[in-house]
């Protein structure tokens, strides 16, 4: 059986609300597959147990995920890892980490599984026949649909995008990083640990996925273009955010004067992917989440992400809070390097909208389970 590893700092739960919840009593089972679900899951996860709700959580080594959960606090039971970028190993790697899933998660005697877009969980929740519940937030992934199927997307999404033929569609307010960004504390001493000065422009750059199955090659032409544009620019520096250790030794191999002069940063631990947006004048970046999140906190962010662009980005964009970069000639002439005034964000700390919904769905469908099947087809 696959290796596994315990992290065992387990996040304490907020509270449970004024609001008295039936005792379900429902083991569910989530899954944290890439960097973005572990803060998306961390909301979640204490207003699942102040409903009743038995948790288990199981991780994949890959893009700093481990760092992540060690971070926040989340206790996960860690299986399997990255596989690189080729398509066979990639298959083959997702394959082997289904079938570890599925004899854990048979032992532990899973009734619903939850996730945001982990294909190692939905195939051993096909093969166990459990209850599934999927958050998705882009549109253009592989649309595999299994028996006893839940999706759950934002309102921004189009219904004819998000098109899941004779499954339970269910849908939520706003984007994904709100439901999150309510609880985030902007923590101004970051510049001085990573040896920036106050008074230096900071991009904070981070890399397209390029071992994605939808990684697009131009993204890589338009990222050494805003690396060569802010390293020869006085008064500005780079912290660049690699996704894991082989990029990031790429990286280091491609930009070592830059990096040994300081004008490239890569820091040296995980630090509050948020906390260094808020810090930031600016972000380049190829991934999805990082875009989202700077463009809710009101920072100048441009795409440099050349795959298909989801419903949310275009959203985004519409409104004028994400710039779309399409060329290296935009990257010149649309990347506006302007130092920002960087006040500390009036968050009320309350739940969200996104997070209040998407638990209640949670728990409709896990009542829904104890109805009778007569009961199920009348709702």
């Amino acid at each position: 059986m696959m290796p596994t590893m315990e992290i065992t700092d387990e996040l304490t739960p907020a509270p449970p609300t004024a609001a008295k919840f039936p005792a379900v009593r429902k083991k569910i089972w989530i899954d944290l597959d890439n960097s973005p679900h572990v803060p998306f899951f961390v909301p979640i996860i204490p207003e699942l147990k102040a409903r009743g709700f038995e948790l288990f959580i199981t991780a994949r080594d890959s893009y700093q995920v481990v760092e992540l959960l060690k971070y926040y606090g989340v206790q996960a039971r860690v299986i399997g890892k990255h596989y690189g970028k080729h398509k066979i190993l990639k298959l083959l790697g997702t394959v082997w980490r289904a079938v570890a899933l599925t004899y854990i998660a048979r032992k532990e005697k899973i009734d619903i599984s939850l996730m945001h877009g982990s294909r190692g969980c939905l195939i051993a929740s096909a093969i166990l026949g459990i209850q599934n519940i999927t958050i998705v937030d882009y549109e253009h992934t592989a649309k595999f649909a299994i028996k006893n199927m839940v999706v759950i997307y934002p309102e921004i999404i189009p219904t004819n995008g998000m098109a899941y033929s004779k499954i339970k569609v269910l849908k939520y307010p706003g984007i994904k990083e709100d439901v999150y960004l309510p609880s985030f504390h902007p923590d101004p001493q970051l510049r001085q640990r990573l040896g920036i000065a106050a008074d230096e422009l900071l991009v904070t750059v981070r890399p397209p996925a390029t071992e994605a199955h939808y990684h697009n090659p131009e993204a890589e032409g338009l990222l050494t273009a805003t690396l060569e544009k802010f390293s020869n620019m006085p008064g500005a520096r780079v912290l660049l955010l690699p996704r894991n250790k082989n990029q990031e030794k790429e990286l280091r191999a491609a930009w070592t004067k830059e990096v040994a002069s300081g004008k490239i940063v890569i820091p040296a631990n995980v630090e509050d992917g948020m906390n260094i947006i808020w810090n930031s004048d600016l972000v380049v970046s190829g991934g999805g989440t990082m875009n989202r999140e700077a463009a809710a906190m009101g920072v100048p962010v441009y795409s440099i992400f050349r795959g298909p662009i989801g419903a949310v980005d275009r959203f985004l964009a519409s409104k004028g809070r994400l710039v779309l970069l399409e060329s290296v000639e935009q990257v010149q002439t649309k990347i506006h390097a302007v130092r920002r005034n960087k006040e500390i964000l009036s968050l009320n700390h309350q739940k969200s909208p996104a997070l209040e919904t998407i638990v209640n769905h949670i728990t409709a469908v896990a009542e829904s389970m104890n109805q009778p099947a007569q009961e199920q087809r009348k709702g």
